[in-house]
């Protein structure tokens, strides 16, 4: 419901205009990340913190969030200074990929929080603290970033794609981390493999065409504009008389010219 609700408030409330192919991307953005939700496989079931610091330390996992972090990195200190204020696609992504640490650290501090109040030493286990620094860490970086693409970009398209791209980073996430691909069955994989095809076309969509005035109103009219556009001839061979009046003087030879 994200998705066309913040497309909708920014329309009325910012005035910002969302045209219909964007709408369209809004709503295939909006049921590729539900068939994702739906087919992914439920969480492992982690009790304590020491469970979770096994997960955390398994090499599946921290080859992944190294290669999150490089790209991070990259999009930070590389690709935002140049290209940050002209691709939207720039500064959410790294809101998305820090997304995956930020969740991480919220299940953790989950687990130490119900620790907590069972009676377990969860404030002297250093991962509590290292979740505390990550989760505040993250969390300021999405913050910062977000605002900026807000300052920049139409705000009815900012929200749908860092939506989607966020849900497709966190549920990565969670299947490497909890290893869920292990349970997945045939429906599920085809499913999840659907769903995020489906927005991937809904993000381009609300990326590639959102310059262009097109509504319900005004289809027909770019659809008869489109047929009745003149035909360019390629013929490079073609002679193309200079003289079009209908009465030429009979003793003046027509001009022609030959285009090469």
């Amino acid at each position: 419901v994200f998705v066309p609700c913040s497309a909708i408030l920014s329309s009325y409330l910012l005035g910002e205009r969302l045209n219909l192919l964007g709408k369209l991307g809004c709503m295939l953005s909006l049921v590729g990340s539900t068939v994702m939700v739906i087919h992914a496989p439920e969480d492992e079931e982690v009790t304590t913190l020491d469970e979770m610091l096994s997960k955390l330390k398994e090499p599946g996992f921290l080859t992944y969030a190294a290669i999150l972090l490089a790209v991070c990195f990259l999009l930070i200190f590389y690709l935002a200074p140049r290209y940050g204020r002209t691709n939207i696609l720039i500064y959410l992504t790294i809101c998305s990929v820090i997304g995956a640490f930020s969740v991480s650290s919220v299940k953790g501090l989950g687990i130490a929080i119900k620790g907590f109040f069972a009676g377990q030493p969860v404030l002297q286990h250093p991962l509590t603290w290292i979740l505390v620094i990550t989760l505040v860490a993250s969390i300021t970086t999405q913050i910062n970033y977000l605002n900026k693409s807000l300052d920049i970009f139409n705000t009815s398209l900012v929200f749908p794609i860092y939506y989607v791209l966020f849900t497709t980073i966190v549920i990565t996430t969670s299947i490497i981390l909890f290893k869920e691909w292990v349970t997945m069955t045939v429906v599920d994989i085809i499913g999840t493999v659907c769903g995020f095809l489906t927005i991937i076309l809904g993000v381009f969509l609300l990326h590639a065409f959102k310059d262009m005035d097109i509504s319900l109103e005004n289809l027909p009219q770019v659809f008869q504009n489109e047929q009745q556009a003149p035909v360019t001839r390629d013929d490079k061979n073609i002679l193309i008389e200079v003289d079009n009046s209908s009465i030429a003087p009979e003793d003046k030879p027509k001009v022609f010219m030959i285009y090469t």
